[in-house]
């Protein structure tokens, strides 16, 4: 029975964000490596997931008709009308516009429902309870925070239903811009537990981790326009989402020290974040190894920020 190994994707959610335009998908299911071939996004375009026994050819041609403009009620009947297997499969469609739809096949391993909300849908297909879609709605309507942080909320609702019937094995989550300008490789996050105990945990550690570098990003883009104060509130507001990320302090306080001639700010971030680290000694040795190949520019800055760093000690 060859079919068991596209039994992907037990519960999931595919939405648009309101206010980014972002399209985003999570998902989590009891299977190696959820994230590998279920999850089909083109930035500015829309997102899908194809699941149940999953369907992998909807990806490509769900894309292909997002690209054109195509409804996602009408990209899903489309897809059904091609396929000999289709109350088999499980899909959730959503474009650029926040039109959204999804279908589950009567032949879905029960418990299988969707739900079409603003902007989104929520589909799920062997789940222990059929409580779990309307949990997953209510968590990711109340829930706060960017889409990512929203659609992890889904998937612990959806597991505090207990989830799927076999347990929990893989996660993956991805997000893309609703720029349709947007690079193909460019993502927002585009993160997986391909196999883990707890998968949804560790996606939602990603996770945040992953914000914290958005907001260190955004720390850059200010001081490249001139708002240091603001860059400085950024880079902050990053150390202390992820303080175990001590390489986000190290560069902040090498871009201040060497471009912008501010060796004191950038010797209190550093001592900060390496007072007790175990490798304070190679991070140090790093600054001198920058000098060496030209990546700090500024004379005798690596000499200046290891002298203040070295009172601090």
């Amino acid at each position: 029975m060859a079919w068991h190994h596209n039994l992907y994707s037990t519960y999931s959610i595919v939405a648009r964000d309101e206010q980014t335009g972002q399209l985003g998908v999570a998902v989590q299911t009891h299977q190696i490596g959820v994230g590998r071939y279920i999850i089909w996004m083109k930035a500015g375009r829309g997102a899908m997931i194809t699941q149940s026994l999953a369907n992998i050819g909807f990806g490509p041609m769900a894309l292909s008709m997002l690209q054109q403009g195509v409804d996602p009620e009408r990209i899903i009947a489309a897809l059904v009308a091609t396929d000999p297997d289709a109350t088999r499969r499980q899909m959730g469609v959503v474009d650029n516009q926040g039109r959204a739809a999804a279908f589950t096949g009567s032949g879905c391993i029960r418990e299988a429902q969707h739900h079409v909300g603003d902007g989104y849908s929520i589909q799920a297909n062997m789940m222990t309870h059929s409580t779990v879609i309307p949990a997953m709605r209510g968590a990711y309507e109340s829930a706060t925070g960017d889409l990512a942080q929203r659609m992890i909320a889904a998937l612990h609702a959806a597991q505090a239903e207990d989830g799927d019937i076999r347990g929990m094995q893989s996660a993956a989550l991805r997000i893309v811009s609703g720029n349709p300008d947007t690079a193909e490789w460019q993502t927002v996050y585009d993160l997986r537990v391909d196999e883990h105990t707890d998968p949804i945990t560790e996606l939602g550690r990603l996770v945040r981790l992953r914000h914290t570098q958005i907001i260190d990003a955004e720390g850059y883009t200010a001081l490249d326009a001139g708002d240091r104060e603001r860059a400085l509130t950024k880079w902050q507001e990053a150390r202390e989402e992820a303080p175990e990320l001590e390489e986000l302090a190290f560069w902040q306080a090498i871009t201040l020290a060497d471009t912008h001639n501010d060796v004191a700010t950038a010797a209190a971030i550093l001592q900060d974040a390496l007072a007790d680290h175990p490798r304070r000694a190679q991070w140090l040795d790093l600054i001198g190894r920058l000098k060496e190949c030209g990546l700090i520019e500024r004379e005798n800055v690596g000499q200046e920020l290891l002298a203040l760093l070295a009172q601090g000690s």
